[in-house]
């Protein structure tokens, strides 16, 4: 009997140190990755309109529910991205001002119930209610176990899908947002995360707003007198850094896609699904869903679809383009803007190296 128990005993520690590796080893960037390859789904803007400054501006809850049905079924990912243009808002504040958007807090389920499981908050509208709109932002994101980033008071991020740890972090140079323009901290930022995540991903708002702003210059855009950053280094040096993938938004507009070192930077991804307050006509609704493949264990590109979309008013949500307008434009814009380093893009929607 005292031998049963010595082997009792043994085993019993065997499994404690068995669970304690196993820990260990599922902290450590690269080991025991669940899969080979991911899935990272990608969109620009998402706002279900506004509180303010009339609750018409708000997409009313039946059209809210079925918004993104047209598009949803391309939302199949480990990783299903948006940005959050704006913030969760139940009340005004008295600084609100044409252009302040806020959702009402319930909104948050319809941003989960279409797949979104990443979002970026670092935009030029996080802080249109103030104080009281990122608070309840944060409140909500987190009650809904969402991942996300972007406010200087939450500037990373980072979780594990499948196996997979990811890191994430987003930047805007707007008051309130992780800074879009002090490459050190971002360095910093994405280097950290780089220490323990398998993937690092990185959400940029950069670039003027328009149609007049759909090239990637290599420039410094100005947009009514503010310096919106340079796109084309802003991508470079966070991918020298240790990202993995750059997500742009912020122009409104489709840019164009180029590989960078083995990594796939999205410049702009345009207004996705935006019901009020923002001009979708013409080439300002037209938007890509990117289903970006990547190496679990590299981070190194595969390949990407693009599923081209658009909006029209009035506005139900974002619908599949069967004349690919999201597609042509970001193939001609990315022979032009990335003549030294243009993707492969085909007719049929796939990018690879």
């Amino acid at each position: 009997m005292q031998t049963f128990y010595k082997i009792a005993n043994t085993m019993k520690r065997f499994s404690h140190l068995l669970k304690a590796t196993f820990l260990f080893l599922s902290l450590l960037p690269g080991v025991l990755l669940a899969q080979d390859t991911l899935t990272i789904v990608a969109v620009g803007d998402v706002m279900l309109g506004t509180i303010f400054p009339k609750r018409s501006d708000l997409a009313d809850e039946e059209t809210a529910k079925h918004f993104f049905d047209e598009v949803k079924p391309y939302f199949k990912g480990d990783v299903v991205f948006c940005n959050m243009e704006g913030v969760l808002a139940d009340s005004l504040v008295k600084e609100c001002k044409m252009f302040c958007f806020g959702m009402p807090s319930t909104y948050v389920k319809y941003y989960k119930d279409a797949g979104f499981n990443l979002i970026s908050v670092g935009n030029n509208h996080s802080n249109d209610f103030r104080q009281y709109g990122r608070d309840n932002t944060t409140k909500v994101l987190n009650a809904n176990h969402l991942n996300w980033a972007g406010f200087q008071t939450k500037p990373t991020a980072t979780f594990t899908i499948n196996g997979v740890r990811y890191g994430f972090c987003a930047f805007s140079p707007n008051t309130a947002i992780v800074p879009l323009h002090d490459y050190a901290n971002m360095k910093d930022l994405v280097g950290q995360l780089r220490k323990t995540c398998d993937i690092v991903i990185v959400s940029m708002h950069c670039g003027g707003e328009g149609t007049s702003y759909q090239h990637v210059t290599r420039k410094d855009d100005y947009y009514i007198e503010q310096n919106r950053g340079n796109a084309y280094e802003f991508a470079h040096l966070a991918i020298d850094a240790g990202a993995d993938l750059v997500l742009g938004h912020g122009p409104h507009v489709t840019r164009g896609v180029e590989i960078y070192n083995g990594k796939f930077i999205a410049y702009s991804m345009g207004n996705f699904a935006t019901y009020s307050q923002i001009k979708i006509a013409g080439l300002l609704g037209v938007a890509p869903i990117f289903r970006i493949r990547l190496d679990a264990k590299t981070g190194d590109f595969i390949d990407a679809q693009v599923i081209s979309t658009y909006q029209s008013n009035p506005n139900t949500g974002p619908h599949i383009d069967q004349n690919e307008q999201a597609l042509k434009l970001i193939k001609s814009l990315s022979a032009k803007d990335f003549y030294d380093n243009p993707p492969t893009i085909s007719d049929d929607g796939w990018i690879t190296k």
